[in-house]
């Protein structure tokens, strides 16, 4: 287990590095960024502070190691929209895209995984249409126009709840609705799946044999078995979560990291794009090697190999 952490922190530490190439690359691919803020009008004395203050005036390959160095160290520049540290502007976007992110994740879960277990045990029957039927809507449904019609029900037309912004309990309902929908569908269909399979297979049949009942046959033989594919999506989907949907914080004016990320865009505002870039990707990362560390806790099969 050791050498297999290992492993994946050096092959982290890889990815990182090229991420870090691409994303410094793209940044310089127009030219030189003071091309896009300063105008023919610029004097040279300006030109130059700026070059020198931002480090422009070096060679591509020495303004990637003193831009690392500092990134190593959360310092990713100033914002040019804000004239603040990014680090400090993506900070105060995390708070919010946490708590979406937990009350999402958690409904997607409690909604998708039972249902999907229902749908198996129960297949062929009303429930597992009704099931099936739930879960091809849910993937069907773009965020976007579910978001509007959340809103245009819930806030325009029958004034429940609020439209947009972050704010108290009620403000999260609409927008962890609309994230949770799609995923918990997606849920439903891969637990459904994956059960299904286990169900048919010899180990369970041996298990119905021995007289075992039927919910430990479900919770405690099939269930188990039929984690690794939910896992899987469940750590992916976390990591979506975390790094920000673009279109459900723009539908809802949440003041996120993918908001962020899209406004830094409109802005050309390098530093903040950077930063949110390369926290994506850690977050990524993190997420992946923690659901490789489940897998052996789960199965043992895999702890083993």
């Amino acid at each position: 287990m050791a050498k297999f952490i290992g492993r994946r922190l050096i092959y982290s530490v890889g990815v990182m590095i090229a991420t870090s190439i691409i994303v410094f690359g793209l940044s310089r691919a127009a030219g030189d960024p003071r091309h896009l803020f300063l105008t023919e009008y610029t004097t040279t004395a300006t030109w130059d502070a700026w070059g020198k203050e931002y480090g422009l005036d070096r060679p591509f390959i020495v303004q990637y190691v003193i831009w690392m160095g500092r990134a190593v160290r959360g310092d990713f520049g100033t914002s040019l929209r804000d004239h603040v540290n990014a680090r400090t502007v993506i900070w105060e976007k995390v708070p919010a895209t946490l708590q979406l992110t937990v009350s999402s994740f958690i409904a997607a879960i409690v909604i998708g995984v039972p249902l999907g277990v229902l749908s198996a045990v129960k297949r062929g029957t009303v429930w597992d249409y009704l099931g099936r039927t739930w879960a091809l809507l849910g993937q069907a449904l773009p965020p976007y126009w579910l978001g509007v019609m959340l809103v245009l029900l819930f806030a325009v037309t029958w004034n429940l709840l609020p439209s947009s912004r972050r704010g108290d309990w009620t403000h999260f309902v609409l927008p962890t609705l609309t994230l949770a929908w799609g995923s918990a569908a997606a849920m439903l269909r891969l637990t459904r799946s994956a059960m299904l399979e286990v169900l048919d297979s010899e180990f369970v049949k041996f298990a119905r044999s021995k007289g075992s009942t039927n919910p430990m046959i479900i919770w405690k033989h099939a269930f188990r078995n039929a984690l690794i594919a939910p896992l899987t999506f469940s750590g992916l989907l976390l990591a979506g979560f975390m790094t920000g949907t673009v279109v459900t914080e723009t539908v809802f004016a949440w003041p996120g990291l993918g908001r962020l990320a899209v406004q830094a865009v409109f802005n050309n505002d390098f530093p903040v794009l950077t930063g949110v870039v390369l926290l994506v990707t850690a977050i990524y990362l993190a997420v992946n090697l923690m659901i490789d560390l489940t897998y052996a806790l789960v199965d043992p099969r895999i702890r083993l190999s």
